[in-house]
This record gives C-alpha cells, sequence and structure tokens, in this order.
C-alpha cells in the first residue's frame, strides 16, 4: 500500500513497482492540489502496476517531452496550421508541468492540477481552456498512433466552458483617433481588418501570390483559414491603394506583412503596438479580433444579407452571423412594416392619452 506525504510544499506519492523497487512521485504544491488528489493519482498508479502495465510504460511509452515533438512537427509541416506559434506556446506549459511524465502516466488529477496551477498563476480561465484543446489534440494524436493506452485525460477532466464572445464594435471616432496613433503597418494592417472582415493570422499572414490586382480579389488558401476552406476576399479601392504601396515598400518579401528579423517570414503579433496605439488613442477594451465584429456589424446595420457577410468573413453557417444583427431593432421595423398593409387604421392614435383616465 503506498503512502501519500508532505516533503517541503509539495505533495508526494510513494508505492512500490512490481519489481520491488521503491518510486516517489512529486504530485504538485500543497494549497494548489490537496491531499484527496494527491490519493487519486497513487490510486491510479497502483492500479496501473496491479493490471501488470507500469512496466510496459517504462518499456514502451514515450515521455511527454519525447511526444510533443512529433505531435508539433505533424501540426507544423503536415497540417499546416496557421496557429502553429499559439500551439508551440501551450506545449511548453505542457511541458513545464508533464514534460518527464510518460503519456500513459497523465492523469484526470494531474489536469486537474493543471488547471487550478495555471489559474492560481494569474491566467484567465478562457487561455486555459485554449490551452487544454491543445494538450487534448496531443493526447488524441498519441491514441491514434497507439502510443499509450488508456483515455485521454483531458476529456476525463474537462474544459471549462468559456463564455467570452465579447462584441466590441469600434466607432468611426475611435478609428480615426486609433488610426491616427499607429504607426504604418499596424494602420495598414487594421484597415484591411475594418474592410474585408479578415482574422488576424489571415492578414499577417497574407502572400504576395494570393492577390490579384487585375481582379481585386485576395484568394486565402484552406491551409490559411480557420475552418480550412478556400475562401475568395473581393478588395475595395482603399485596400487596393494600401496593398500597392506595400508591395512598392515590400524588398522582395513573399509576405505583405513581412518579420524585420527574418526576409522569409512575417509578423505574427501586434499585442505590444496595437495595446500602445489604443493607449495614445484613449480607447480602452479593444482587441484587434474587434475590427472583424466591427466590420460584420457595419455590413449588416447597412442591409447587406447574412449569407452574403457570412461568406465574406467565411462562417461555416449564417447561424454564427446572426450575432451581427440586432433582433429587437429588426422586429421594431417589422411591425412598423406591418402597420403600413394594416386596412385600418385607428385615426386616434395620435391622441393623447387622458392620464387620469
Amino acid at each position: 500500500m503506498g503512502t501519500v506525504f508532505k516533503r517541503r510544499e509539495n505533495w508526494v506519492i510513494e508505492y512500490k513497482k512490481l519489481n520491488g523497487k521503491i518510486k516517489r512521485e512529486s504530485v504538485g504544491k500543497a494549497g494548489v492540489v490537496t491531499k484527496t488528489m494527491a490519493r487519486e493519482v497513487l490510486r491510479h498508479r497502483e492500479q496501473q502496476i496491479k493490471l501488470g502495465k507500469y512496466e510496459m510504460i517504462d518499456a514502451q511509452i514515450p515521455t511527454v517531452q519525447e511526444y510533443s515533438k512529433e505531435y508539433l512537427d505533424y501540426q507544423e509541416n503536415v497540417k499546416q496550421i496557421r496557429s502553429i506559434v499559439r500551439t508551440k506556446a501551450c506545449v511548453r506549459h505542457l511541458l513545464r508541468f508533464f514534460g518527464d511524465k510518460r503519456l500513459s502516466d497523465v492523469t484526470a488529477v494531474d489536469i486537474d492540477v493543471y488547471k487550478q496551477t495555471r489559474l492560481s498563476e494569474g491566467v484567465k480561465q478562457n487561455t486555459v481552456a485554449r490551452e487544454l484543446v491543445v494538450i487534448r489534440n496531443l493526447f488524441y494524436h498519441a491514441e491514434s498512433r497507439n502510443k499509450f493506452f488508456g483515455k485521454n485525460p483531458v476529456r476525463q477532466s474537462g474544459i471549462p466552458t468559456v463564455n467570452d464572445k465579447k462584441e466590441r464594435v469600434l466607432t468611426t471616432e475611435e478609428e480615426r483617433r486609433l488610426l491616427d496613433a499607429c504607426p504604418k503597418y499596424l494602420k495598414d494592417a487594421i484597415q484591411l481588418a475594418l474592410n474585408t472582415g479578415m482574422r488576424t493570422g489571415e492578414i499577417l499572414g497574407l502572400r504576395w501570390d494570393w492577390i490579384d490586382f487585375n481582379e481585386n480579389l485576395i484568394t486565402l488558401p484552406q491551409t490559411n483559414t480557420k475552418n480550412q476552406e478556400m475562401r475568395k476576399v473581393p478588395v475595395n479601392q482603399l485596400i487596393r491603394k494600401i496593398l500597392l504601396e506595400r508591395k512598392l515598400l515590400s524588398g522582395g518579401s513573399d509576405f505583405v506583412f513581412p518579420s524585420e528579423e527574418s526576409r522569409t517570414g512575417h509578423i505574427y503579433w501586434l499585442n505590444r503596438s496595437f495595446k500602445r496605439a489604443c493607449r495614445l488613442a484613449d480607447i480602452e477594451g479593444l482587441r484587434f479580433h474587434d475590427f472583424r465584429h466591427t466590420a460584420a456589424t457595419r455590413l449588416v446595420e447597412s442591409g447587406i444579407p447574412l449569407h452574403a457577410v457570412a461568406k465574406l468573413l467565411g462562417h461555416s453557417t449564417v447561424k454564427i452571423t446572426e450575432r451581427y444583427s440586432h433582433p429587437e431593432e429588426s422586429v421594431r421595423k417589422g411591425t412598423d412594416i406591418l402597420g403600413k398593409y394594416s386596412s385600418v387604421t385607428d385615426k386616434s392614435t395620435d391622441l393623447s392619452i387622458d392620464e387620469n383616465m
């Protein structure tokens, strides 16, 4: 029978392997990890040993550190995901917690500890949820290649539901102040977002060979869109002018927004310069993604059909686009229209009502 004890600030479990050797394993920091959680990890280890699986783990199952290299290589070079930088950042956090553990050693309780520790570090819940999606996909990938046995620990632990659909719409006055506060490259990126509804990654990863100046059209390949479907984005005269100016200054780069560090790469992040511009423009609570919301809202309010807006934004269904419409206002207009069709009009409706009646 194994034991659970506290060493310095950490809970530690101790158990005996099939070969008789004593194994000690730190579970996590006391205060973040409870003794009950540590006992659950111990129970899982003893169950593995009883089933004769622990020795197989030591012999055949890769560590999280080892398998993460294979997973990231697949994501970057086979799937060619746009969010590879963010995925690598999430995996780095995973390795900090479980890098030396074998895949089958990571339990649902370990994932619970991961959640609580990240939150105690001041990380927002929606950030933790997105990290867990990456970790869950890593384990699904390993499972599909028979790299470990058992169940996906993230699926067992669960990913917290996050309701972070904040829809901030930029006013025309805020837009003017913000653009005045931006350096040229940031101003161009913002205007692209406001005039095309493209996502941040789609804009920063934009290549010159995807732009047809004769047809005034951007063709985004499936490797550069969120839903992995090719999308065509029309270019208006303002964006055409901006793109032609950037073409002259591109210095032969393949990208519209080339990286200053590498001629073969592009800008990946705008956070620092964007926050500074917002501060100078005295604008609070704005994210770069809100320009996409702003573009969609302006189109809907101008009477552009939802299906057309959905096609421009690359939404898989019109239902996603519906949140940019204003149903209360639509209902009000609808009743006004019905009033015009009424065959009987009560002329007394314009009379004032006696409040004493």
